[in-house]
């Protein structure tokens, strides 16, 4: 399966995957003009066209070459625990849909400062401020390129309470889904690394962006905010590598951080050096 026709193939079940809902909804409150079975025949064509590109993926991934880790500078400064590592499993977020296959989360512990813990039934939810990666300064992982940079979605509370996660995964998700990859990882940037690798940031923080597309970086320097912006439970940075720009298409491609090499799940890792000023 080529590229355009892998995309519009994923257009293609985002399409059927609205029509079964607006189907099932709009069947809850009046009378279908047609048999209310006509609704299985978008649905089963959603369950067929989701394994054929299910294994359309899974011959993509078998015909790359294995690539090394790529090594690159930490893409954050100060103390931080690692979450859904790749280090203890791949794919490291349950999929490799969107380039996750070795996406790494990473939330921010400093030191005297206590990140607020799940909460069972209360609070609901929480301000973004409460957590201490919002806001935090992103830096570019090496000299590179700016291909895509967008921060316009709005920062959403938390999600991290049950009643808050269910909505969350039940209906945010499913209707994030429906918008396509920029409404799941947010506002992000995407940087050229060079020699096929692109670097992607996820969940930036509305209106922080110090870069625009087409602008040339110098590792370490600030390029964004850490944010709580797309599919999110709580302010963080999402990271990952992948071997094209376009996140539907795109395959993961395994990194290490320099000094740190990749952390594994809880692990709480500190980096000291300084961010390089925006020019």
């Amino acid at each position: 399966m080529s590229v355009r026709q892998r995309k519009f193939a994923v257009l293609l079940q985002r399409l059927l995957l609205l029509v079964v809902l607006v189907h099932v909804i709009t069947g809850r409150f009046v009378e279908l003009p047609y048999p209310s079975w006509w609704g299985v025949i978008p649905a089963a064509c959603f369950v067929v066209l989701t394994i054929v590109l299910g294994q359309a993926a899974r011959r993509h991934r078998a015909q790359a070459e294995p690539k090394a880790p790529v090594e690159i500078a930490p893409p954050v400064t100060g103390r931080w625990t690692a979450l859904n590592s790749p280090a203890d499993k791949v794919p490291s977020h349950g999929t490799h849909g969107l380039g996750q296959t070795y996406a790494i989360d990473i939330v921010a512990e400093p030191e005297g400062t206590e990140r607020p813990a799940f909460a069972w039934l209360w609070p609901v939810a929480r301000g973004n401020r409460a957590f201490p990666a919002f806001g935090a300064p992103l830096l570019s992982v090496a000299d590179a390129t700016v291909v895509h940079a967008e921060d316009g979605q709005r920062d959403h509370l938390s999600r991290n309470s049950l009643a808050a996660y269910l909505y969350l995964f039940v209906v945010e998700g499913t209707f994030r889904t429906l918008g396509g990859a920029r409404r799941v990882v947010g506002n992000h940037i995407v940087l050229d690394l060079g020699e096929g690798t692109y670097a992607v940031y996820a969940h930036v923080q509305q209106g922080s962006l110090a870069v625009r597309a087409g602008d040339k970086v110098v590792a370490g320097q600030v390029i964004a905010r850490c944010g709580n912006s797309g599919n999110t439970t709580e302010p963080h940075l999402h990271f990952q590598l992948m071997d094209c720009p376009d996140l539907d298409t795109a395959r993961g491609v395994p990194f290490r951080w320099r000094g740190i090499g990749v952390p594994a799940n809880g692990e709480t890792f500190t980096v000291g050096e300084e961010a390089v000023p925006v020019p």
